[in-house]
């Protein structure tokens, strides 16, 4: 195993598109993955929603941009955003240094619970990522 192991938290479900959500509740906590933002590198500039807007699961519901590439986030849920991570207008680069915490995007009341099924556990995911950083 080299230095580059991926950060992979329990507790979160995950997509195989490399978003995340945190559940408490009826409210998830979304963002992108460790993964996601080691390959995207260089955040500059996110484009959220807005509070109110409705999310589909698995749709796009934003973009993060790079110094490398422009790339769609996709939703974990379906539900309509209660919170926007305004610190991101001002300080992109929060996805990079912090992506489970201070680097989170969006806060989605969840209109269906069960889509979460459809989502991988923390050792689905470390699987999943094993498979791909080889």
């Amino acid at each position: 195993m080299n230095g580059s192991k991926m950060d992979v938290r329990d507790g979160l479900w995950y997509t195989q598109e490399h978003e995340w959500a945190r559940v408490e509740d009826n409210i998830a906590v979304v963002g992108i993955t460790d993964y996601a933002q080691k390959e995207l590198r260089n955040v500059v500039f996110v484009e959220l929603p807005k509070v109110g807007d409705k999310l589909t699961f698995q749709k796009d519901f934003g973009y993060v941009e790079s110094t490398k590439a422009v790339n769609a986030v996709l939703s974990p849920v379906g539900g309509e955003v209660i919170e926007v991570n305004s610190k991101l207008e001002e300080s992109p680069e929060l996805i990079n240094s912090d992506p489970y915490g201070e680097g989170w995007m969006v806060k989605v009341k969840m209109s269906n619970k069960d889509e979460l099924n459809q989502l991988l556990n923390a050792r689905e995911y470390s699987e999943l990522m094993d498979h791909l950083v080889k």
